[in-house]
């Protein structure tokens, strides 16, 4: 019993491997037309369907509107009732419907035309109303479906990819990015991942910031006020010559001629680590790691030498943890 069982979970998704296979195979010129003309949409992108191909539609217009695309579903039986007016001229219209003969469709198609709304179908019905109505006609293959062939899988499958293929694609020649996402993504595990430095760093009186000039006392002061094991340093015009640390400071002690007295300048590390305010802290964890240091300075992405924000090892240990 649990070998047939297992059977037949290998065998629905070997038939749904084999839909996603025609449909790698069917992407072609109105798939570039219909990302082109999505991409060039100053309104929004509305998705419907019916039954099962509703909820794809929910799923598709979700995605869209996390990458940029601004999105959003409706139900095709409330089209019927009102619904309608939420659709404007400047809005683009998809339509999913695997027969494309969907009922409920009609008044929306009509609708659509009425209108002069660009219409989009996914649709694996060359003879249908909505294929033959569509301005731009995304054809899906005509697959076997699981459960005897009348439960809608491999179909539904076959347009959940597509949303996708289409969703990522304006992603890209949008250059919506990392920076973009996270924007939309304010909150959960996903939006950690996407943190970056100047959300986490230290700014403004918690840097701790010495002259160059300054002599090794003085600075000894400010380093054990901040408490953060490093000091900034920077020349009369706020610009960043090197850092000082704790090992800088051991090492300097076992130096003869080193005394109070000593400047800064004269025993800091040049050319210190620093990033760019926008860089992913996942990827300053890997960076810091990799060179075996426990701080990192922020630059302002306009000028490198102006510091304006430092972090500490800790902090990012304990945000990610």
């Amino acid at each position: 019993m649990k070998n047939k069982i297992n059977i037949i979970g290998r065998d629905v998704i070997d038939l749904q491997i084999k839909a996603l296979k025609k449909l790698k195979n069917s992407i072609g010129d109105s798939f570039h037309e219909a990302v082109k003309v999505i991409a060039k949409c100053k309104s929004k992108v509305i998705i419907c369907g019916v039954g099962k191909s509703g909820i794809i539609a929910s799923k598709i217009s979700a995605t869209l509107s996390s990458v940029g695309t601004p999105s959003f579903s409706i139900s095709a039986n409330d089209c019927s009732h009102g619904d309608l007016g939420r659709i404007s001229k400047n809005d683009i219209l998809i339509l999913i419907s695997y027969s494309g003969n969907t009922n409920e469709l009609k008044n929306i198609i009509s609708y659509a035309k009425l209108n002069k709304i660009t219409l989009i179908g996914i649709v694996a019905n060359k003879r249908s109303n909505l294929y033959l109505s569509a301005n731009i006609k995304l054809l899906i293959p005509n697959v076997e479906e699981s459960g005897d062939g009348i439960v809608p899988t491999s179909s539904t499958t076959t347009q959940l990819s597509l949303g996708d293929a289409l969703s990522i694609a304006l992603m890209k020649i949008k250059n919506f990015g990392k920076l973009d996402f996270k924007k939309f993504h304010p909150a959960g595990s996903l939006a950690n991942k996407l943190k970056t430095a100047s959300d986490l760093m230290l700014t403004k009186s918690k840097i701790p910031f010495v002259n160059e000039n300054e002599v090794i006392k003085s600075a000894l002061k400010t380093l054990n006020k901040k408490k953060l094991g490093f000091l900034v340093v920077v020349n009369n015009q706020g610009l960043n010559k090197g850092i000082f640390t704790d090992g800088d400071l051991k090492r300097s002690l076992q130096k003869k001629n080193f005394s109070e007295k000593t400047k800064i300048k004269s025993i800091m590390t040049r050319k210190p680590f620093a990033v760019d305010q926008n860089t992913l802290i996942v990827d300053i964890l890997t960076k810091m790691n990799k060179k075996k240091i426990t701080s990192v300075c922020v630059f302002n992405k306009r000028n490198k030498e102006k510091i304006i924000g430092v972090i500490h090892i800790h902090q990012i240990l304990k945000f990610l943890n």
